[in-house]
């Protein structure tokens, strides 16, 4: 798929290549100079650290990423935002950070120089119980009877504090059973029938439809990640990094965002 909606999305086409079995596709459209830069360099990979909510749409985007960069592979780390951060902080080659919360892209870019961070979406939690709702959940109060088997993020991860705040805002104090490492890990306790309900992101519980059903509840309202993205300074991919980020800031990009759940920052 080629993208005509950024400049910096045209792909450089050698001149030979054009004239020996590209001549039928003429629309005659120059190739920017920064993807001239970086085929001229080498590049092969691009490597995404990303929080494990974005595992569904970034992967998304990174096959239509390399779809239209021919030869060029978007590896990705998906995990908690925390641990991410950690990682690159201690010298993971990591190309681009996209960050379930400004806190833990904070991390990132006080010890290390990046691109100013750009909020690209918003997240909110619901309540994700198994498909029959074995323990009748119906709003947020019902986690904390003692019957009930909850599982929450950490609260050093973006989803735990998102959690915290909007547990805070009801008043009330939940006591989980199991504490996990990033959204993913706390979803699968649901799916796995471990749990009576978790706190996730809307997105998750959209990603994982058949296999769990989400409850909406008003203080997730007030407990609203925003999600920034940036590219390292040192980054090895240099100018595709950047296109990538711009695929992801595009419409094409909001897109598919939008329509896994996240919301418009």
């Amino acid at each position: 798929m080629v993208f005509r909606r950024l400049s910096r999305w045209a792909i450089a086409v050698p001149v030979a290549l054009v004239i020996a079995g590209l001549s039928g596709c003429g629309s005659g459209e120059p190739a920017t100079s920064s993807a001239s830069t970086s085929a001229a360099a080498g590049a092969k990979e691009v490597n995404v650290f990303a929080a494990a909510s974005l595992t569904e749409t970034f992967t998304e985007l990174g096959k239509t990423f390399e779809a239209a960069h021919p030869g060029v592979t978007v590896k990705f780390n998906f995990g908690s935002s925390a641990t991410l951060a950690q990682q690159i902080v201690q010298g993971a080659p990591a190309d681009v950070f996209a960050a379930a919360s400004p806190a833990t892209m904070k991390t990132v870019t006080d010890a290390s120089p990046a691109s100013g961070p750009t909020t690209f979406a918003r997240n909110k939690l619901e309540i994700a119980v198994p498909k029959d709702n074995p323990a009748k959940v119906a709003e947020l109060k019902d986690l904390t009877d003692p019957r009930v088997k909850v599982a929450l993020c950490a609260e050093q991860v973006p989803c735990g504090a998102a959690a915290v705040k909007a547990l805070d805002a009801a008043g009330l104090k939940v006591t989980p059973v199991t504490l996990e490492q990033d959204v993913k890990a706390t979803l699968t306790k649901v799916e796995l029938g471990e749990v009576d309900a978790a706190l996730v992101y809307t997105t998750d519980v959209i990603a994982a439809a058949g296999k769990v059903q989400g409850i909406a509840f008003p203080e997730a309202d007030k407990a609203i990640n925003d999600y920034p993205i940036t590219t390292l300074s040192k980054a090895p991919a240099g100018d595709l990094a950047e296109q990538f980020v711009d695929l992801v800031l595009s419409q094409q990009g909001k897109d598919v965002l939008t329509k896994a759940g996240f919301e418009a920052p």
